[in-house]
This record gives C-alpha cells, sequence and structure tokens, in this order.
C-alpha cells in the first residue's frame, strides 16, 4: 500500500539548419520584491515546525484563489485569494509550486520541506504562502521540470528560463535564458548533460523541434512535426515532444519521428515516467471536431520508437493522463473510472471506480475531474460534488474522500521531500477551440 494516510515505421533525421536560437547565461528575469528599509520591516515569516517525515501537501485552484491541503489529512491549511484563472505547475523542488497568474509564474510556498543533514534530512512545515517571488511572462505557458532543473516558457515572447529548481525562490539565482525566433505556444527541456531540447514555431503554426548542445550548438533538428505540442520524459532520458500525425522521440543525439496510423493523429498531452521507456499519450483524429472527446490513448515506446494504441472504455480530458510509481499509464475516464494500462503489455488491467460519470466541458479552462499522482497516490477530483478522493495505485482502494467548500479546477502537489520531486504529469493543454 502507498497510502500517505496510514509498430510504425520510423525514420531517424539528421540535424537541419533552422533558424538560430539567441543564447544568454546570467543571473536574469526571475524577480523579487527589494529588500524592505529598517523603517519598513515586514513581518517574520512564520515559525517553521521539525516534523518526523516529509508532509506531502496539495493545492488547488477555485474561482478566487489556492487552497492548499494536507495531503494526508485533507485538512485545510491556507486558501490564498488570486484573481482570474491560474495554473499550478511543479517548480521541482520538493516545497514551491509556479502559479501561472497574469503578467508572471509567481512562487508558491507549499510550507513543506526537508533539509539534509549528514546522512539524514530534518523535516519541516509552515504557514503556506503567495511569495513576491515572480518570473516576469507576457503569457507564462509550460513548466518542465527533469533532473534538478526547471524550465518556463514564455508564449507571449518566446523566451526560455532555466534553472536549478533548488533555487526557484533566491532573486540572486544563476540562470540559462534562450529566445527562439518567434514567440509561440511552446515548450522545452533540459536534459542532465545541460542538452536543451525546445520547440519551433510561430502564432500561425508551430513545426518542430531543434535540440542544442550545453553551448548552444545544434546536435539535431525536425521542422515535420506540425502542431509541435507537450512533452514528457521516459527512463533513459528520452525525450517526447506530440504532433498532429504522431510524436518525435528525441535520445542519444537523434530525432525520430513516430508516424501515426491515421493521417491526423495528434498527440498533444504526454505523461512520462523516470522508470519507463514508454510514454502515455492522448490521440485524437478529428482535425474539424469542436471539442473531440477521445477513447483511445498512445503508448509511444522510446526504445524503437513505435507507437501502441489502447482502447477505453470511456472518453478522457486532457487533465486524466498520469503515471504510478511503478510506471502504470492512468487515465481518468468520463465513467467515472481510474483506468490502469500496463504499458509493456499495452493492455488494460483495471478499472477503479472513483467518481460519478462525467462529460468534458466545451471550455477547456472549466472545471472537470482531474488527476494528480503523488508519493503512489491517485488524487482525483470531483467539481459536480466539491469533492477529492485518493487512490491507492497499488491496490485500487479509495481508501479517503473530503468534503472541499470550494469547486476544484486545477491539482498539483509537492512532497515536502527534496530531492524526490518529479514531474510525471505531461505538459497539458490550453489553447484555441478545437484542438483541446
Amino acid at each position: 500500500m502507498h497510502h500517505p494516510l496510514a509498430h510504425l515505421p520510423t525514420r531517424p533525421l539528421a540535424a537541419g539548419s533552422l533558424l538560430s536560437l539567441l543564447l544568454l547565461t546570467g543571473c536574469g528575469s526571475g524577480t523579487s520584491e527589494p529588500a524592505a528599509s529598517a523603517e519598513d520591516t515586514p513581518e517574520p515569516a512564520a515559525a517553521a515546525t521539525e516534523v518526523a517525515a516529509g508532509t506531502p501537501r496539495l493545492a488547488l485552484t477555485h474561482d478566487g484563489g489556492v487552497q492548499v491541503l494536507d495531503a494526508s489529512t485533507f485538512e485545510l491549511l491556507a486558501d490564498l485569494p488570486v484573481e482570474g484563472f491560474n495554473r499550478l505547475n511543479a517548480a521541482g523542488d520538493g516545497r514551491h509550486l509556479l502559479l501561472s497568474t497574469t503578467g508572471a509564474f509567481q512562487v508558491l510556498d507549499a510550507g513543506t520541506w526537508a533539509e539534509p543533514h549528514g546522512d539524514h534530512s530534518h523535516y519541516y512545515t509552515a504557514e503556506p504562502e503567495l511569495t513576491d517571488v515572480r518570473f516576469d511572462a507576457v503569457k507564462p505557458g509550460h513548466v518542465v521540470v527533469h533532473e534538478g532543473r526547471t524550465a518556463l516558457f514564455d508564449d507571449g515572447t518566446g523566451d526560455v528560463t532555466v534553472f536549478d529548481s533548488a533555487d526557484v525562490e533566491d532573486p540572486d539565482r544563476a540562470q540559462r535564458e534562450l529566445t527562439t525566433p518567434a514567440a509561440h505556444h511552446g515548450v522545452a527541456v533540459e536534459l542532465s548533460d545541460g542538452s536543451l531540447v525546445v520547440s519551433e514555431g510561430t502564432e500561425e503554426e508551430r513545426t518542430g523541434t531543434r535540440w542544442l548542445d550545453a553551448d548552444g550548438t545544434e546536435i539535431a533538428a525536425n521542422s515535420g512535426c506540425p502542431g509541435v505540442h507537450g512533452e514528457a520524459v521516459a527512463a533513459g532520458e528520452a525525450v517526447v515532444i506530440g504532433c498532429e500525425d504522431g510524436a518525435l522521440v528525441h535520445r542519444d543525439g537523434t530525432i525520430t519521428e513516430v508516424t501515426a496510423p491515421d493521417p491526423y493523429g495528434r498527440i498533444g498531452n504526454q505523461a512520462g515516467s523516470e522508470v519507463s521507456p514508454i510514454v502515455l499519450g492522448d490521440y485524437k483524429t478529428d482535425p474539424d471536431a469542436e471539442l473531440e472527446r477521445p477513447t483511445r490513448v498512445s503508448l509511444i515506446d522510446t526504445r524503437d520508437a513505435s507507437l501502441r494504441l489502447v482502447d477505453l472504455p470511456a472518453s478522457y480530458s486532457f487533465r486524466s493522463l498520469g503515471r504510478g510509481e511503478d510506471g502504470e499509464a492512468l487515465v481518468l475516464g468520463t465513467d467515472g473510472a481510474l483506468h490502469v494500462i500496463d504499458p509493456e503489455a499495452g493492455a488494460l488491467v483495471r478499472s477503479i471506480p472513483v467518481v460519478e460519470p462525467w462529460e468534458e466541458p466545451m471550455e477547456w479552462q472549466e472545471p472537470r475531474p482531474t488527476l494528480h499522482v503523488l508519493d503512489g497516490t491517485a488524487y482525483v477530483t470531483e467539481p459536480a460534488t466539491k469533492e477529492l478522493h485518493a487512490v491507492d495505485v497499488a491496490t485500487g482502494e479509495v481508501f479517503e474522500t473530503a468534503q472541499l467548500d470550494v469547486v476544484p479546477n486545477e491539482l498539483n502537489g509537492v512532497t515536502g521531500d527534496a530531492g524526490h520531486e518529479h514531474a510525471h504529469e505531461g505538459e497539458h493543454e490550453h489553447e484555441e477551440a478545437g484542438t483541446a
């Protein structure tokens, strides 16, 4: 039990000569409020309480703000007012989240962390707070966490900012900065060798990716991936980027195309796992649908760049994909069940009833049941009843349900254990009607 409580053809592509990127290194766009003067001393931060072990916490958005809850007890710890529609992203350090809000990625301190001390760590909790630390962005977009590095993409400018995840709240952090040739709804991920995979496109169309080494020199490029969207990293540090006709696999310095079996076979949202070489993706086949409700998902094997489709008994949404601790592929269906897929076998092995049947709303910003996996537990929101459920992925037990006082929308969480924060979920859809 993991309760927190108790073959398709492929073709390798050589590096191409595409538009260049501007690469900079230095201390940059992350900002914070100026230090207070002696006459204007701020209130002291909330006192830290030492606890016995890492304390996972959840954060959920609602109309009017963000709530932070204890992931084990579902106790409400804070309700932080924030105007407008906001999104939650992992920051990567086990303590903070990044709130995509008006004009910035803003740092949310969930108030749970670990401090290493020799051969062990000390664990602390404090009151959650929305800090003054902001990464300015015209249109804050995708956030990707991998191997202790966090990459931010500003859709309004095409700017990419990468930094050590542990330094997210440090205004003096060192940052790697990059500007793409044109602003677009993009994504970037930095790998452990310092190389960077980044999307290419314009406001009108997205066309491919470039792979740059640590010095900014192109390793490989692909310009044949229409509608580039989303990212996931699989075991072996293979990066999968979705296309409207399949996907791209970035592995061992080579970009390989994975061709969908349909002329239009769009993979726009993915979920990766550090223990599985197979990436879970959505799969849509109707380019003219105002809102397609697919009943198949894709499994992309990064070892041979093959693709397999799995039929489900129900449709799902872009907030339905996740991965279990052992690499299980998880899909929250509109039939109310959490469907568990064995990615190696490509087979549905179990369906766990969790919520009442639901229908995906036409607008992607509207609340719908949402899946987030943290420490072996699948957390599922149920907006219709204002409930939050906890599911043990290994046993299939729905072992806890909490009544909320708000309608939950986005859901994310932190482990409270530095060095053990992993972004298993892929990047979520948030773009024009007809492609959600």
